[in-house]
């Protein structure tokens, strides 16, 4: 018999569409279903000048808003050979560890749920909100931020944040670890999870899976380290790798990952001390210390760049065409949600259609970022 798992189903994550060929409750074929979103990211930013492109990155995957920010002023910035000040730098860092931890916390609350744990989905959203007062407090947003901009950061750190942040993170490492024991260890969940959508690290590599999809098969393939970007190769953190290869494992690499952000982010705080606080709390700062001298209009010359940084689902690039106009004559996303989403023809026959469930939530795909 063949059905249809969404579009609208509560366990997609998103509109997507899975078309599954069953024998009672046993899966034969499942062909994910693409385009109900119909977003068109990549051409609307060629319909505007780079400074207009950033807000739209926002709404790519919308869990992870800040790194979107990132690698498109990232990517401007190496058409225009624009330096980044070294305190944005740092203050790109922070936020975007930050941003990793919320993006996974909501990765957890709704998978728990997927699972049938409704209480994790609490914790977790109870976590993530006291990060989003923090961004909040930092740009006045808190799911679409538009803070990175090209050339740095649009506001320096409000005075009293630094610290306000470095309290979090106590708090974080004590409710991660109750995170773990409510759902991570829990019998049940690990039922559900463990022998599930097993990736073996070959087939990993074939499909091209990046994040938390390749570590969880024993690969420690992560940009931050294979190919450190910004001031990365300042700081000091470990790839979190499982052997597993199957749901558990990339579940317990997520929750792991969290861990090693609170390390990166305390030492991007500690960095921050040694700079010179901003003289006021202007709700745009225009200190060079955060943002590069960069004209409204940029226009670089005739040149074509790829970028990529290591976003919570992986690899997140953008591929860049300028023709010296003031608007990006190309402009390619190269979405980790949607790369990740491809294994999925590939390792659900053989389970059951509740297992099903668990596979795609796992893969924690964004449909904003695959329908792009």
């Amino acid at each position: 018999m063949e059905i249809n798992m969404g579009p609208q189903h509560p366990s997609t994550h998103g509109v997507l569409r899975v078309v599954i060929k069953v024998d009672g409750e046993w899966i034969k074929a499942a062909d994910p279903d693409l385009g109900y979103l119909h977003r068109s990211f990549e051409k609307l930013a060629e319909l505007r000048t780079y400074p207009q492109g950033v807000f739209l990155t926002d709404r790519w995957d919308y869990l992870s808003a800040m790194n979107n920010n990132w690698i498109y002023c990232m990517a401007v910035e190496k058409l225009l050979g624009i330096q980044v000040p070294e305190k944005a730098e740092w203050i790109r860092v922070m936020i975007s560890e930050f941003q990793r931890i919320a993006s996974h916390l909501v990765f957890l609350g709704t998978y728990g749920l997927d699972m049938g744990a409704l209480t994790p989905f609490f914790y977790c959203f109870r976590e993530r909100e006291k990060i989003l007062d923090l961004f909040e407090e930092l740009c006045g947003a808190r799911l679409t931020y538009n803070y990175i901009r090209i050339g740095g950061v649009s506001r320096d750190i409000p005075k009293g944040w630094l610290d306000k942040a470095e309290e979090l993170l106590d708090y974080l490492a004590k409710r991660f670890d109750e995170l773990d024991d409510l759902l991570t260890y829990n019998k049940i969940f690990v039922a559900r999870t463990v022998g599930i959508g097993v990736i073996p690290p070959e087939m990993a590599m074939d499909y091209g899976l990046t994040g938390p999809m390749i570590r969880g098969s024993g690969i420690p393939y992560d940009l931050r380290k294979v190919q450190p970007y910004s001031v990365y190769d300042q700081i000091e953190f470990d790839v979190v790798t499982h052997p597993g290869c199957d749901c558990w494992a990339r579940v317990w690499v997520r929750s792991q990952e969290m861990r090693q952000s609170l390390r990166i982010i305390k030492q991007c705080i500690d960095k921050l001390r040694s700079f010179p606080e901003p003289e006021n709390d202007l709700p745009y700062d225009p200190s060079p210390y955060v943002m590069a001298k960069v004209p409204p209009k940029p226009k670089p010359k005739p040149n074509d760049v790829y970028v990529a940084i290591e976003s919570p689902r992986g690899e997140l690039g953008v591929y860049m065409v300028s023709d010296g106009s003031e608007k990006p004559y190309r402009m390619k996303i190269r979405g980790p949600a949607f790369v990740n989403l491809s294994i999925l023809p590939a390792i659900a026959p053989g389970h059951k259609v509740a297992d099903l469930v668990a596979i795609v939530g796992n893969i924690d795909i964004v449909m904003g970022e695959v329908d792009r």
